[in-house]
């Protein structure tokens, strides 16, 4: 209870909105999607009137549309606008910035720069604790309650913003949170990081699908004892469920996936009946389009994201370069939002081959698993005709697997030229995540 106290009090002096809004979403879970997307809708034509009246960029784009801020009443007619692109957002900053910036309580944040240059952006304060409160409030799908032991394995995008022993110290005593970084998963500090969970006992685990999916392994290899956490939420990769299967058989709990954007202020979270994951409407509106920027009801697209909150810097239609399947039903669990069926991936997570064909690298992931005897794996692109296998190998990896893998690859592509690499450390992204794929032909070749 004390924790508990401690917890809320820290969140409520940032912002005193905070118990209030968490409380507010434990209870609009329940309701009709009808109800979700009614609410949804008023602040959808709150903020675009917003960003016409106080964001050069947005008041010239509808002028230039010959279109006015009550041409958006609903949803479907964000279709009006056009995607916006990451390029355009740093290529006019300027019309970025909103008239009376100075009234506005904001932050200044940077993406992780995951699929290339980082993108900085501003977040108003309530935004940001917006986003925990959607974040705590999901995580009760696995019973989190405020203040429960919590054990994040990742890098910047789920840790604190800071180098400060002291805010971490606070972090730690305040939010019962530990973290442990994806960036130094070294046999050494991996053993570390085990004994660290069993003396903490987290009741949720949280943080990159692949690095829980590397310490499921390495806990598998040398046969240690791991404390099992009531659920682990898996986040900022894509997980595949090998991995799912790996980390819930060695940690005997429960994976959780879930899907979240800070920039874009989406987010999306597995419930105990795994039939997809549940679509947050209440901090941004999530929508999965085909190539032509129509929304889709039902199947595969990208995922655009239009902030709902942020009026330090809203984001109309961002583009993710996320690709989701979208759902046209419900969840047995009885909450009202629509889901996902997966996050399949990142635009860049697609090679090209010489033919003009699209390869989800997917299909280098199931062929791995299959293979066994190897640590990780990365396959990239720099040329059409080309891909490079860097392999971080087990001690009883058999080369002749090469052979094998080579002709898995050319019976997608005969055209392909493949090299190998053997490499005990693969390459990772500014944020620390570890990519399976790596396409740097720019637009995907196209």
């Amino acid at each position: 209870m004390f924790k508990r106290l401690l917890f809320i009090s820290l969140h409520n002096l940032y912002d005193f909105r905070f118990y209030k809004t968490y409380k507010s979403l434990l209870k609009s879970q329940w309701k009709s999607y009808k109800d979700l997307k009614c609410e949804q809708k008023k602040k959808l034509r709150k903020i675009i009137k917003f960003s016409y009246n106080n964001i050069p960029y947005y008041h010239k784009l509808f002028n230039k549309l010959k279109i006015q801020p009550n041409n958006i009443k609903r949803i479907k007619d964000l279709e009006q606008l056009p995607i916006l692109k990451k390029e355009t957002i740093k290529e006019k900053w300027g019309e970025f910035i909103p008239k009376k910036l100075d009234k506005i309580k904001y932050i200044n944040r940077t993406t992780s720069g995951s699929t290339g240059s980082p993108l900085k952006y501003r977040i108003t304060k309530f935004d940001r604790i917006l986003h925990w409160a959607v974040m705590y409030a999901s995580w009760g799908y696995a019973n989190y309650k405020l203040g429960d032991k919590v054990v994040v394995l990742g890098g910047p995008s789920v840790m604190p913003s800071t180098q400060s022993k002291i805010k971490e110290l606070v972090y730690r005593i305040f939010r019962n949170f530990v973290y442990l970084s994806s960036y130094d998963m070294e046999d050494s500090n991996i053993k570390k990081y085990v004994d660290i969970i069993n003396n903490l006992k987290p009741k949720i685990g949280y943080g990159y699908a692949g690095a829980w999916y590397l310490l499921a392994k390495f806990i598998e290899k040398h046969n240690l004892k791991i404390y099992s956490p009531k659920a682990i939420f898996t986040s900022a990769e894509k997980l595949f469920p090998e991995m799912r299967k790996k980390i819930e058989d060695v940690l005997k709990t429960e994976v959780y996936d879930s899907y979240g954007l800070n920039d874009g202020g989406i987010s999306a979270f597995e419930c105990s009946e795994h039939k997809g994951l549940h679509i947050n409407t209440e901090r941004a509106l999530l929508e999965v389009v085909d190539d032509n920027g129509k929304q889709l009801r039902e199947g595969p697209g990208r995922i655009l994201a239009t902030s709902l909150y942020n009026y330090a810097m809203p984001f109309i239609r961002y583009d993710t370069g996320d690709l989701g399947y979208a759902l046209d039903e419900f969840c047995p669990c009885g909450r009202g939002y629509r889901l996902l069926r997966e996050v399949t991936g990142r635009q860049q997570e697609f090679l090209i081959s010489p033919e003009g064909k699209k390869i989800y690298g997917g299909f280098f992931s199931h062929m791995f698993w299959d293979i066994g005897e190897v640590k990780e794996f990365q396959v990239v692109q720099e040329k059409v005709d080309e891909i490079t296998i860097r392999i971080n190998p087990e001690e009883n990896f058999d080369k002749r697997q090469l052979q094998f893998i080579r002709k898995a690859v050319k019976k997608r592509s005969n055209n392909w030229k493949v090299k190998f690499e053997m490499s005990d450390e693969l390459e990772k992204t500014i944020a620390g995540k570890y990519k399976f794929i790596i396409n740097n032909l720019g637009n995907n070749g196209e």
